[in-house]
């Protein structure tokens, strides 16, 4: 099965043409040319950005995500390649009317009219693995329902086995596969594909960060419906906003776009470092932007988490590279096992600084992090980092943010607008009121455990003594052994002298 699928992609990406790609260089313009006498048959009048695109939706889901991301990087794309990229953001091909209707009425057990007021069977949005419509329900509330595509399950696992496949092949055959975990990357984008497949856990994902961000200034999350949300059917509050990428339109509504990219960037860093519980897929089809200013959040089938340890050190990272001391960024890697013990810190300092000291006091139309990472990944090989799996989506919503901020504000200052929020997040950590709050998150474990310290300190000492005193009895009864061994020698001794004085 993973061999026809290979076969499948290179059909479809040989039918699109995607072989000019591969065969762009110079020295294989000859060959190009070539395939596409010998080839007439192909459809190549299209320009290669929506050849692209066609072929990316036509391999599914997965392929689909790839291409959204890639829309972000425009730093990385040509012009006509990002703007027919863009489009799988929210304008992939719809399934049918009667589809919905169908899925519907088999997830209700009843007819649509009788679950909601009003249905409109055109989809405002369709993406890669849903498609949303708008309804209303019979109390006059205004609703967004999202039904999952139909029959995606098979041809997901078949491309996350072939993504397997190949991340093995890399870690048997390339000598730095293991060291990048491949496999484990692999593993942990499959997992939140489960999640994007089973639409009552994204709604749990949703109420969880409107929990989190109830009542913010800064982003709004619409409200679950739970009632009427089944696996393949998602209810929620329907949010009306603008489309974050469409700038011209949120200017006309007076929205203040630096102040909306640097409230991008406080968004995202509340959530790693307060909540480590991020939204990972932030491209633009995502993200609207409300008549108030706020930011309003969609599509939450992929979300990260950070534990503790994770938050502490990236935390340390992020402000010891915003203060340029790459000492501690070194240091920081060792600490927490990416790096061997027996790095040398001075050496991977000064490999991290070749590398972050020519982009400080640049504004963030002449930053790539894409090129930075890059750089940081070469650096990072000399010294046999280890690549965290559990870090891949924070990577991910990086790019994602950066894509967003050079979208909106070219001059956004990242350092400036991030490090006040670190350093502030830091001090709550370390400092005294990060102690009262840890007192206070561990003050209910204690007035369960405290009343049973008297017990539980006559029960080490019982058992100490117990214990010493079955020590002290097994010690003499060792003493016994060897005295009635001794005697046991001496006995025979005298038997064998009395024995040999009776044969004289």
């Amino acid at each position: 099965m993973r061999l026809f699928r290979l076969f499948k992609i290179l059909r479809v990406a040989f039918q699109h043409g995607l072989d000019e790609f591969a065969l762009g260089h110079n020295k294989l313009k000859h060959l190009q040319q070539l395939i596409r006498k010998i080839t007439p048959w192909r459809k190549l009048h299209r320009p290669r950005g929506e050849r692209l695109r066609l072929s990316l939706e036509a391999l599914g889901p997965i392929f689909v995500k790839f291409g959204q991301m890639l829309s972000t990087r425009r730093d990385l794309l040509p012009q006509d390649i990002a703007d027919e990229l863009a489009k799988l953001q929210d304008q992939v091909p719809p399934f049918s009317s009667n589809l919905v209707i169908k899925i519907l009425e088999h997830e209700y057990g009843k007819k649509v009219h009788e679950v909601f007021f009003k249905f409109n069977l055109t989809p405002t949005a369709s993406a890669s693995v849903a498609q949303v419509h708008f309804a209303e329900l019979h109390d006059g509330t205004e609703v967004a329902v999202k039904i999952l595509r139909p029959n995606l399950a098979p041809i997901i696992n078949h491309d996350i086995a072939l993504m397997d496949t190949g991340a093995w092949l890399a870690e048997a055959l390339w000598a730095d596969g293991k060291r990048l975990k491949l496999r484990q990357v692999v593993s942990e984008f499959a997992r939140h594909l489960d999640v994007e497949l089973d639409l009552m856990r994204e709604a749990s994902n949703c109420s969880q960060l409107r929990r989190n961000f109830m009542n913010s200034p800064l982003l709004m999350v619409p409200e679950v419906y739970w009632d009427y949300c089944r696996n393949s059917v998602m209810v929620m509050e329907r949010m009306k906003g603008i489309p974050i990428s469409h700038v011209d339109q949120l200017q006309k509504q007076g929205t203040d776009i630096p102040q909306l990219a640097r409230m991008g960037v406080e968004i995202f860093f509340t959530q790693v470092f307060r909540d480590g519980y991020f939204h990972a897929d932030m491209h633009p089809g995502n993200i609207f932007v409300g008549p108030d200013g706020r930011y309003i959040a969609v599509d939450f089938g992929i979300m990260g988490t950070l534990s503790d340890q994770d938050k502490n050190y990236l935390a340390q990272n992020f402000l010891a590279f915003f203060r340029r001391d790459y000492g501690r960024v070194a240091q920081a890697h060792i600490e927490a096992g990416w790096a061997p013990k027996n790095t040398r810190v001075d050496d991977f300092e000064a490999a991290i600084r070749a590398v972050c000291e020519p982009i400080f006091d640049k504004p963030l139309k002449e930053i790539s992090f894409g090129r930075v990472l890059f750089q940081l990944f070469q650096a990072s090989r000399q010294f046999n980092v280890e690549i965290q799996p559990q870090l891949v989506l924070l990577q991910k919503t990086l790019l994602n943010i950066e894509g967003l901020g050079r979208d909106l504000d070219p001059n956004l200052d990242l350092w400036k607008t991030a490090k006040p929020f670190l350093e502030r997040w830091m001090a709550e950590q370390i400092g005294f009121s990060g102690l009262t709050s840890r007192i206070q998150k561990e003050a209910p474990n204690w007035a369960v455990i405290f009343p049973e310290f008297p017990r539980l300190i006559h029960q080490i000492l019982t058992e100490n003594r117990n214990h010493t005193l079955e020590k002290k009895i097994d010690n003499l009864i060792a003493e016994e052994k060897r005295k009635n061994r001794f005697l046991i020698i001496i006995a025979i001794m005298l038997i064998t002298l009395f024995g040999w004085f009776l044969t004289q």
